[in-house]
């Protein structure tokens, strides 16, 4: 949930930060239909409020969490947004609620590693989306304060694998040049690499790509790629 002023290029950092938590919600209880028309509405609306106080007098105290979303879900009238707060309930109160709390972690370290590896298999997927908005997040101060940010993400295919985080993914490589931002990819797992829709979305924006120990059986993998600026 966290969020800065410098978090948009646009007066309004809350549009972007909708679009994720939308993203967000969607992940948790869209299915293959999605979130309707009217949910999305009343998602944003609740988290323009949710925010209200914090971007009016931007103290890290005043910073919402997930339960404080919950809560404003509760407080709507319409029983589409019952329906969202019961869903995101296991993520506020029950026994998923790893993301609802503030970081006992100090963030601003030069290095700062995420590994998600002992999450579960019910916190993996959520927790891949809101590590590269935590990223993003870095990414805008850092550029606040003119500084470059190096990205590196291990096992990059699996991010790859879900629509919300795919869709993230592009969007950091179309957005973090411009941001200062540097981000870099590693997967040892090139079929699943290539299965995903977004990758030749992905491949478009790299500046230079390198592959290593290719074996024979994989060569065929890259024939619909365009040959790497860089091989090693």
């Amino acid at each position: 949930m966290d969020i800065n002023v410098d978090y948009s290029d646009d007066d309004d950092p809350l549009t972007l930060k909708s679009d994720f938590i939308l993203s967000l919600c969607e992940l948790v209880i869209g299915g293959k239909a999605g979130l309707e028309p009217v949910e999305k509405t009343i998602i944003d609306r609740c988290v323009r409020l949710v925010y209200r106080d914090y971007l009016a007098n931007p103290t890290p105290e005043k910073m919402p969490i997930l339960e404080d979303l919950y809560n404003l879900l509760r407080k709507q009238a319409e029983s589409e947004a019952q329906r969202i707060a019961t869903a995101l309930e296991i993520y506020v109160t029950g026994s998923l609620n790893v993301f609802n709390h503030r970081t006992n972690v100090d963030i601003t370290n030069r290095l700062v590693c995420y590994d998600i590896k002992e999450l579960g298999k019910q916190l993996k997927k959520l927790g891949m989306l809101i590590l590269q908005d935590q990223v993003w997040g870095r990414v805008t101060a850092n550029r606040a304060m003119k500084k470059t940010t190096w990205f590196y993400q291990d096992e990059f295919h699996l991010l790859l694998r879900e629509e919300q985080t795919a869709a993230y993914s592009v969007e950091i490589w179309k957005r973090f040049r411009k941001w200062g931002g540097i981000p870099s990819a590693l997967t040892q797992n090139v079929k699943d690499l290539l299965a995903s829709r977004e990758i030749e979305n992905i491949f478009e924006k790299l500046y230079c790509k390198g592959y290593l120990s290719k074996t024979r059986g994989k060569c065929h993998y890259y024939s619909r790629l365009a040959s790497p600026s860089v091989a090693v």
